[in-house]
């Protein structure tokens, strides 16, 4: 049989054009309720052994406008809960193992995943050189000539959950989004631009309130990382490019302004486009190309059986 991109991969699992829609439904419910309610248990049980007033530290935990490090970290553990959910749908519902969410292997391809973190870098150089040539973003771009921020305890706390959380929150919103949505969309239209194009908007309506520049900017990221994901066959591009964007973000955040502006962006610029689209298809181009002279597989390298799909043990 025929290989199956990434995108079809949930027509080699159990058959039945419900289950993708009761797959979104699931994820959605996850992430509505049964997570964020959930992870707040240990976190409670946590701050009662500490000897800490329980309620008013979990609404501080809350209120992502004054955001905490301790509420960064939750922040961050809840959108990681996607990869075991995601992994839990796929193998419920849809009867496929967790790791045909990883990639057409069957699993993460390491090696590629750090090609692509350097790749990630390079496309981050051409994005600053296009951003010292255009017009100021907007009256809330961070002023990094204004001297830095002072190095305060809770700066530490903060750089230790950007450093080591903030990958696990970006590959889970990449699992959800650029995983199991993007397998949802593309079981049910049998299409690469529905696949793409649906979670993009999914991806970026998630982020909350915001003006029609920065909702552009997160949709245009979720088109170019949907795009990486079904030309090479996994996530690895995508997760790469999501946690380099992240840790820059918080990292300038702490470095020179806040970190409430940086999780809850109201304005923006329409000046921020040319910078985004440079880093996204920069960064695309040379995934692309990376991937072609690697031989970086797309496709599926499979048997089917009944409503199962079964790795034949080819490596990338």
């Amino acid at each position: 049989m025929a290989g199956l991109p990434y995108h079809l991969i949930q027509r080699g699992g159990r058959p039945g054009s419900w289950r993708p829609l009761l797959g979104v439904g699931m994820l959605v419910a996850a992430f509505l309720v049964v997570v964020p309610v959930l992870l707040q248990v240990p976190f409670a049980i946590g701050l009662a052994i500490a000897g800490r007033d329980v309620s008013s530290e979990l609404t501080q935990l809350l209120d992502f406008d004054h955001p905490t490090p301790l509420g960064l970290a939750y922040l961050n553990l809840t959108l990681a809960c996607a990869i075991p959910t995601t992994w839990l749908i796929a193998r419920v519902v849809h009867g496929l193992r967790p790791g045909w969410l990883a990639s057409v292997t069957s699993r993460i391809r390491w090696r590629w995943l750090l090609v692509c973190f350097a790749l990630s870098f390079v496309a981050l150089f051409a994005t600053l050189v296009v951003s010292a040539v255009v017009p100021s973003s907007s009256g809330e771009a961070l002023d990094v000539n204004g001297g830095l921020n002072d190095f305060t305890s809770t700066t530490r706390d903060f750089l230790l959950v950007v450093l080591l959380l903030t990958p696990l929150q970006a590959a889970g919103e990449e699992y959800a989004f650029r995983g199991y949505l993007t397998q949802a969309f593309g079981g049910l239209f049998g299409r690469p631009w529905a696949a793409v194009v649906l979670p993009a908007v999914l991806f970026a309506l998630a982020h909350g309130g915001q003006s029609p520049p920065v909702f552009f900017d997160r949709f245009a990221f979720g088109v170019v990382a949907g795009l990486a994901v079904v030309l090479t066959g996994g996530l690895e591009a995508g997760i790469a490019m999501h946690v380099l964007n992240n840790w820059l973000a918080f990292g300038l955040a702490l470095a020179y302004g806040d970190m409430a502006s940086t999780l809850n962006p109201t304005g923006g610029s329409w000046w921020t486009i040319p910078v985004t689209l440079t880093q996204s298809l920069v960064y695309l181009g040379l995934v692309l190309l990376a991937a072609r002279r690697l031989g970086t597989s797309a496709t599926t390298d499979t048997t089917r059986e009944p409503g199962v799909l079964v790795a034949s043990g080819r490596r990338v």
